[in-house]
């Protein structure tokens, strides 16, 4: 089986490229624009994959507020013809999208279900909800799976993640401001990629949460990670608007996992454990 893997060169991308060895085909932005049609099946015709992985995307939350064009060429319009294109050649997509598809229900403190009504509140959750849409869509044979706040060590953009942004700031600052009026579930890429690559032996068609269990706040993922890391640094927690992002964010988008834990027959991690793992391999 040969899998193809957009978005090769990032944390996730770069996961399922280790965890698949051989079968993976990958494709960095720079190899394969998602958004060029004719590229896309010409890939697809030369390499022939028996399914596609979607982990490319435009994810930067706040520049997305400015340059929402790019933001919706890359995660709607890139999608719409990568589904078009597996369509057309029979094979399965699976298209990685978001929490901040949710976020307009402001009194919201239960997880959100695959059922439950998207309501996106800026550019970049528009943007990854037209991008689900035009999925549903254009192929039929698709898993889309929505997850949150993505950690590994994968990628090769230079891009630091917040565990790595958070360690490193931890060792030159004895104290972090830190955001405590979100709450998520930040997410290992290892333990994603891993059930992504289950999930799609299965067949299993449709819209899946797949985050580790549990959930925090930033504020409690910071303090977390300098607990493990033996840090001193001691958090600050402040609100979203003391921080003042220039992109809304949700105060809370925590997933409910059960239809992805049903399938899989048991959950991921929980964020924990998921995080003392990632630190003790890199400390």
């Amino acid at each position: 089986m040969r899998i193809a893997i957009l978005g090769a060169h990032g944390q996730l991308g770069g996961e399922l490229c280790q965890l698949l060895g051989d079968t993976a085909v990958p494709f960095s932005r720079a190899q394969l624009d998602l958004t060029d049609p004719a590229r896309v099946a010409a890939a697809f015709a030369e390499q022939r994959p028996d399914a596609v992985i979607n982990c490319a995307a435009y994810n930067a939350v706040d520049l997305a507020e400015a340059e929402s064009e790019a933001a919706f060429r890359v995660n709607a319009l890139g999608p719409c013809i990568l589904a078009e294109c597996c369509e057309q050649v029979g094979i399965p997509l699976v298209h990685i999208s978001t929490d901040y598809v949710f976020g307009q229900d402001a009194a919201r403190a239960t997880p959100y279900r695959e059922t439950d009504p998207p309501g996106p509140q800026g550019a970049y959750g528009r943007s990854k909800l037209a991008g689900e849409e035009f999925v549903r869509a254009g192929c039929s044979r698709h898993f889309i799976l929505r997850t949150c706040g993505l950690y590994g060590r994968r990628g090769q953009t230079g891009k630091r993640n917040f565990v790595d942004t958070m360690l490193k700031l931890g060792r030159e600052k004895s104290e972090l401001r830190i955001v405590a009026d979100q709450r998520c579930t930040p997410t290992s890429t290892h333990d994603l990629a891993e059930a992504i690559i289950e999930l799609l032996s299965t067949g299993a068609y449709g819209t899946y949460h797949a985050t580790n269990a549990g959930d925090c706040s930033w504020a409690e993922f910071a303090t977390e990670i300098f607990r493990l890391a033996k840090l001193p640094t001691q958090v600050i927690p402040i609100t979203t608007a003391e921080y003042g992002a220039i992109a809304p964010r949700p105060g809370y988008s925590v997933l409910d996992s059960t239809k992805l834990n049903v399938i899989l027959g048991k959950p991921l991690q929980p964020w924990r454990d998921a995080l003392a793992e990632y630190v003790a391999a890199g400390v």
